[in-house]
């Protein structure tokens, strides 16, 4: 078990973490979550090891995680990090990337053991490819592997499929997050696409401003946000005024796309747009002050008049 306890860190006199608490069970994903500048990173590197934290303590299991000043190599072997910049030697090939820290005492275990990680992230036939001819894709690949070669019990990835071609990045997160699971690896990880976020995490944990504000399951996330900053993280959200129903106060609903229908009564507004997005259409209606996004089976010609009502109204919050 991953404990964090009311961690803070700063960079000078900026503070970037505050009062940081939160734990996470063995073999659990979590997907930690915010706008950039929110603390992510610098939390991943403050559980890793990297820095030396001004309040608070991190435990994995029974064992303190400290940081540089308390050890002559920052970081922790139970534990592995893998940063935005991937870290990997350009002029050895990419098998010797992944083998970097396995035992050359079994040659053909360790030979097996690389094969097995390069197949799960689609690069085994570039394992005798220099890793400075590679795509920034492709490097960020070899880095996934090189990572799970150890089989850490903890593994901290720093948006691991950013550099991933659209196409693939569902099949290598399904095949990374799969794995993990399989190896009861711990896993937090930070990202900024809504499907990774609620497709492949146990746990999300949302940042704002250096401190956790949201702990909850993805489900609850995504259907019951509680502030609109939340709602944003994880997809299209409408801010829906309760005036509109005739209560006179400034309460706000937060109501996903789909959760609205057009209705031959209700909310009356003016098409301004229609996108397709594959499985429906979004639809942006103005009404006298707000525009709003409707999931509908068909496009809506623009300008035309139309009423749409809540299909199941969700949380609010002021």
């Amino acid at each position: 078990m991953l404990r964090v306890q009311s961690v803070s860190f700063s960079y000078s006199d900026k503070e970037v973490l505050s009062e940081v608490g939160f734990s996470v069970l063995k073999g659990q994903s979590v997907a930690l979550i915010g706008e950039s500048g929110s603390g992510k990173s610098t939390l991943l590197k403050a559980i890793y090891g990297l820095l030396d934290i001004n309040k608070g303590h991190i435990f994995w299991k029974a064992e303190e995680i400290l940081g540089p000043s308390f050890h002559l190599v920052p970081g922790m072997s139970f534990i592995k990090y893998l940063a935005q910049d991937f870290d990997l030697m350009p002029y050895v090939t990419v098998a010797e990337n992944v083998g970097r820290f396995l035992s050359n005492f079994y040659l053909e275990k360790k030979a097996e053991r690389i094969n097995e990680l390069l197949s799960l992230v689609g690069m085994l036939d570039h394992a005798n490819v220099q890793a400075r001819y590679l795509s920034g894709g492709q490097m960020q690949r070899v880095a996934l592997a090189r990572v799970l070669a150890l089989e850490p019990e903890l593994l901290l990835l720093d948006e691991p499929f950013s550099h991933i071609d659209f196409h693939q990045k569902n099949q290598l997160a399904h095949q990374v997050f799969s794995y993990c699971k399989q190896k009861n690896i711990t896993v937090i990880y930070t990202s900024h696409t809504p499907e990774e976020i609620l497709m492949f995490s146990d746990l999300i944990l949302v940042m704002q401003d250096g401190k956790i504000v949201e702990r909850d399951t993805p489900q609850n996330i995504y259907e019951l946000p509680s502030t609109k900053y939340i709602g944003e993280l994880t997809g299209e959200v409408n801010l829906i005024p309760v005036r509109y129903f005739g209560v006179q106060n400034e309460e706000v609903l937060l109501i996903r796309p789909h959760h609205l229908t057009l209705s031959a009564e209700g909310i009356k507004g003016q098409v301004i747009n229609s996108y397709y997005k594959g499985n429906c259409y979004l639809i942006f209606v103005q009404t006298d002050q707000h525009v709003f996004s409707i999931s509908h089976h068909q496009p809506i010609p623009k300008n035309q008049i139309v009423w749409f009502s809540i299909i199941k109204q969700k949380k609010g919050t002021d």
